[in-house]
C-alpha cells in the first residue's frame, strides 16, 4: 500500500470537507483570487469557453468551480437515437455489466447492487452497461442529461469519501460503492437508466436542477426521495446536477437500451459527445 493510498483510509473525511465547503465559499478577494489563480494555472483551465471568461470575477472559488459555459462551448449529437456523454472528463471504465459486476480497475470490481443501495433497484441492469467519467479540478463540473427522462427516484447512500483520482481507483477496494453518492434514477422513452453522482474528497457536495444542495448535510442511513407524480421532465443534454467539488460520475443502462461505443480508459470526453446507440422502438 503506498503512503498515498494510506492517508485515504486515516483522513477525517468528513471533517476536512466541511472545512473546504466553507473556504470555498468565502468571498475574501485575495484568498478566493489565490485559489482560482491555483487551479487555473496548475490544470491549465481553458477560461475562453466560460460565459464568465476572467476567473476573477467570480464572487468565491465554488462559484467559479462551477461556472457555467458559453451556449456554443459544447456541440451536441444531432442524432436522437445517440446516447449522450453527461459530463467532461475522462472515461475511467465502461462496458458490459456482468451478471451485477461492475468493473472498477484491473483487480477491482463492486456490485449494481451495491452502488444502488438495493438489490430491487439493481436487476434491470444486471446484465446492462455501465459508463464511468472522471472528472478532474480543470474540468466544467456541471452534469447533463445522457438521454430524456422523467426523474422517479432519489437516494442519498452514506459513505466514506475516498479520493477518486486513478491512484485510489485502482487501490481501493470497491471505492465507487463506498463513497457517500447521490443515485438518480429516470424513466425514459427507451426505458429506465441511472444516473450516479459519486462524491470525492475534499466536498463531496452535489447539488440538483430539482432540489438544490442535496450533499451535504451527510447521510447517516440510506435516504430516498419519491418524484413520483410531480412530473419532473428533462430533456436530452439538459443539465441535471452539479459536483461543488471534484469526482465522478456513473451512468448505468439496462441491456435492452442499447450499446456503448468502444471507449477506451482515460479516453477525454465532453458533455454532449455520442457515447453509444440506442435500441430503436419498434
Amino acid at each position: 500500500m503506498t503512503f498515498n493510498v494510506f492517508l485515504q483510509y486515516i483522513l477525517p473525511h468528513r471533517a476536512l470537507s466541511r472545512v473546504v465547503y466553507w473556504a470555498t465559499r468565502w468571498t475574501f478577494v485575495p484568498w478566493k483570487n489565490f485559489l482560482i489563480g491555483k487551479i487555473v494555472h496548475s490544470y491549465q483551465v481553458n477560461m475562453a469557453e466560460a460565459a464568465q471568461p476572467d476567473p476573477l470575477t467570480y464572487q468565491h472559488f465554488n462559484a467559479f468551480f462551477t461556472r457555467k459555459l458559453r451556449a456554443d462551448a459544447r456541440r451536441v449529437d444531432a442524432d436522437p437515437n445517440t446516447l449522450l456523454c453527461p459530463a467532461d472528463g475522462r472515461i475511467s471504465q465502461s462496458g458490459a455489466i456482468v451478471e451485477g459486476r461492475i468493473f472498477q480497475a484491473k483487480g477491482q470490481d463492486y456490485t449494481a447492487a451495491e452502488l444502488l443501495g438495493d438489490e430491487a433497484s439493481a436487476a434491470p441492469y444486471r446484465n446492462g452497461r455501465f459508463a464511468t467519467v472522471y472528472l478532474s479540478p480543470r474540468d466544467y463540473h456541471r452534469v447533463h442529461m445522457p438521454l430524456a427522462g422523467r426523474l422517479k427516484e432519489t437516494v442519498h447512500v452514506p459513505g466514506r469519501i475516498f479520493s477518486v483520482a486513478p491512484f485510489a481507483v485502482a487501490a481501493i477496494p470497491r471505492l465507487f460503492a463506498r463513497n457517500e453518492r447521490l443515485v438518480c434514477h429516470f424513466e425514459g422513452e427507451h426505458g429506465p437508466f441511472v444516473v450516479v453522482m459519486v462524491g470525492a474528497i475534499l466536498v463531496s457536495s452535489v447539488a440538483t436542477v430539482w432540489d438544490g444542495l442535496v450533499i451535504p448535510p451527510y447521510a447517516s442511513g440510506i435516504r430516498r426521495k419519491s418524484f413520483e407524480g410531480q412530473n419532473i421532465n428533462l430533456e436530452r443534454f439538459a443539465e441535471m446536477a452539479r459536483f461543488n467539488m471534484g469526482s465522478t460520475v456513473i451512468l448505468l443502462l439496462p441491456e435492452s437500451l442499447g450499446e456503448l461505443d468502444a471507449l477506451q480508459p482515460q479516453q477525454p470526453v465532453q458533455v454532449g459527445q455520442r457515447l453509444g446507440s440506442l435500441r430503436t422502438i419498434a
